[in-house]
């Protein structure tokens, strides 16, 4: 007669309910583990042939074979709709931009359209933010700066973007010559004050256009964006998958376009993102310097440049320019903190 206190020679049903309501499942390993049905888990069969996945009332697990995973950027997005300082920054930087291509919506005269009767002239009814030295009405030439700040801004962000990704990456992804000969020229280019470079190289430009100050500060800024790029493509192409692509016979363009990039390029986003609000500032900066922008360009450094000397008897047309690019290379900042917080998988 078999003992009640002994265990059953063999074993228990790896199939069969326990005393307490559980499941014994398999480990794989000629073991058993018991589930039990208070923990809320219950395993069920994805399709193929033995496989389970832990699931609980509300469906499978979340980034299991069952569920749907969640990569990087999802993960990012999710973080960023939750982020207040996301949130601020981008209403103030989606209304920059409608007002840069639609400026009439809220300012309905001619930013060039100057009455000297008016000069220095404070607010009034239909001016708000008074006139400057011409004449010409603050609040018009403010709202019509916003285009060229952020074109100027745009621009020279996505310039810098694009040439300090692809030479960096070519240099971290080959290495070897091509990357000793990238970091002695990007060596050489930290070297060059950059707002001595634009005194330099754009006091010779006579185009009053925004392209030459665009082409000065891709010029001088995809070093910076280079030396990033190279960094997270080295460590990229050290992973276990970009190995197993190479084993496997992938070529150089595919690995790089389909396993390196993808995971190497939120570096550079977020440093562009934030280089963006310092290439306002530069504009900004040369065109007051005179070297920059020139008239009949609208521009917040210009209007700045202008009303310097007149900063005592008439205070309000430096303060609404100089406000206005404040509030912008402050929005764009923010957003660039609040993007690297969220690609970082550090600060999670």
């Amino acid at each position: 007669m078999p003992d009640p206190q002994r265990p059953n020679p063999d074993g228990p049903d790896p199939d069969g309910p326990t005393a307490d309501g559980g499941a014994i499942a398999g480990t794989g390993a000629g073991g058993a583990m018991d589930l039990a049905t208070s923990e809320g888990f219950t395993l069920e069969r994805d399709g193929g042939p033995g496989g389970l996945v832990a699931g609980g009332p509300e469906g499978p697990v979340a980034g299991g074979p069952g569920g749907k995973a969640r990569s990087l950027w999802s993960d990012a997005w999710r973080d960023l709709r939750r982020n207040p300082v996301f949130i601020i920054s981008g209403l103030i930087i989606i209304f920059l931009v409608i007002i840069s291509i639609w400026p009439s919506l809220i300012a309905s005269g001619n930013p060039l359209s100057c009455n000297l009767a008016d000069a220095q002239e404070g607010s009034r009814p239909g001016h708000p933010f008074g006139f400057n030295g011409q004449g010409c009405d603050v609040y018009t030439r403010t709202v019509y700066g916003a285009r060229t700040s952020v074109v100027v801004g745009v621009l020279a962000s996505l310039g810098v973007a694009v040439v300090g990704a692809v030479l960096g990456g070519l240099a971290g992804f080959f290495g070897g010559s091509w990357d000793a000969g990238l970091s002695r020229i990007t060596d050489i280019f930290f070297g060059i004050p950059v707002v001595l470079g634009g005194l330099v190289l754009l006091s010779v430009v006579t185009s009053a256009t925004v392209w030459p100050v665009i082409g000065f500060m891709v010029l001088l800024g995809w070093p910076q964006i280079s030396r990033i790029a190279r960094g997270s493509v080295i460590t990229v192409k050290q992973n276990d998958y970009v190995q197993a692509a190479r084993a496997l016979g992938a070529s150089n363009p595919r690995m790089m376009l389909r396993h390196v990039l993808p995971n190497a390029v939120a570096p550079v986003i977020v440093v562009a993102t934030i280089a963006l609000g310092t290439f306002i500032a530069l504009e900004a900066t040369l065109s007051y310097l005179g070297v920059g922008l020139k008239p009949p360009t609208v521009s917040w450094g210009i209007d700045i440049s202008d009303a310097s000397p007149y900063i005592r008897n008439a205070p309000h047309m430096l303060l609404w320019p100089a406000g206005a690019l404040a509030i912008t290379v402050l929005a764009f900042i923010m957003l660039g903190d609040a993007v690297r917080d969220a690609l970082d998988p550090k600060l999670r």
